[in-house]
Order: C-alpha cells, then structure tokens, then sequence
C-alpha cells in the first residue's frame, strides 16, 4: 500500500466516525440492539426512552458539544426498592463480578447505569455494541438481584436450622 493509499484509507475510516452524537445515532443504535426507542422533546432537548427485559431505560445526555450533539451519554434504569433495605453486600458484589454497568443506590431507587463515549471519534456500529451491551447487563442485573435474593434466603435458612440445631425441626416455607 503506498502512502497516498495509506492516507486515503485513513481518511475514509475518520470520514465514518462520529466524533460527537445525538438522539438520531443513539435511537438507531437502540433500535439495531432490538429495542423499541420514543424521543420525547422536553425543554429542547430529545429525550430517549426504551425498554429492555420488560423494564423501561432512558438515555442521560452528557457534555453537551452543541444542539443535540454530546461527547457521551449514559444508559440508565433507576428501580424502586420495594419492602425494606438492600441486602448488604448486593452493590459491592455486583461491582467485584461485572464490568460495564455500575450500580448505585439513591434513597429508595438503585440505579443501573452504563457510560459510552463518543469523545475522540467512534464508528456508529460501536453505538450498537454499546446498546446491546447495556441490554445484556441490564438482564444479568435483574438475574442477579433474583438469585442474590434467593441465596440470601438460603443462608436464613441455614442459619435458623443451626440455630434450632438440638431442639423440633423448623418448618421452613419457601
């Protein structure tokens, strides 16, 4: 390949990057992962709404670099917790196995959040990957708050059996 070869193939790759994006790439990103996507427009600014695993998600936008052009944005479904307080050791085990998507807890609200930056350039099927990377950790999130639930319900369980030890049998229901 000679230089000159070399310098269009070059430019051609940074002719199809998207050094910022907005809610049209984001939408069409949303929608090649599988998901439905609404944009609602709120004071200006097109807000995206969609749905993964049955449970809705919004895009947050980022650094705004004009109208509706941001250096990044962030994935996010907030989840109400009903019935009490979060097990301990829910947030800092989901951190210690998963990467991607981070968790955070807000008063009553845990919140699901995955970044993606567009800063510096990156290919609109980059977006895609993005997108279908969110729906994956958003349903391996919803698995693991079910089986963390459940394994804390088995350690309850062990334990009141140790603590009957010697005495009737506990009846347990599940």
């Amino acid at each position: 390949m000679s230089k000159n070869d070399n310098q269009a193939a070059v430019e051609t790759i940074a002719a199809q990057m998207l050094t910022f994006v907005g809610a049209d790439q984001v939408a069409e990103a949303i929608k090649a992962a599988g998901c439905a996507v609404t944009p609602i427009e709120q004071d200006g600014v097109v807000r995206l709404h969609s749905a993964s695993h049955g449970v809705g998600f919004q895009v947050l936008w980022g650094n705004a670099q004009a109208k509706d052009e941001y250096a990044d944005f962030t994935f996010s479904c907030p989840l109400r917790i009903q019935g009490g307080e979060l097990p301990a050791g829910l947030l800092t085990e989901w951190h210690r196995t998963k990467r991607f998507a981070r968790v955070s807890q807000h008063g009553d609200f845990v919140v699901l959040e995955m970044d993606v930056v567009a800063a510096g350039g990156v290919s609109p099927s980059h977006l895609v990957v993005a997108a279908q990377i969110w729906t994956q950790m958003m349903g391996q999130f919803f698995l693991y708050l079910r089986n963390f639930r459940a394994a804390e319900g088995a350690r309850a369980v062990e334990g009141e059996q140790v603590e009957q030890a010697g005495s009737e049998p506990a009846a347990v229901t599940a």
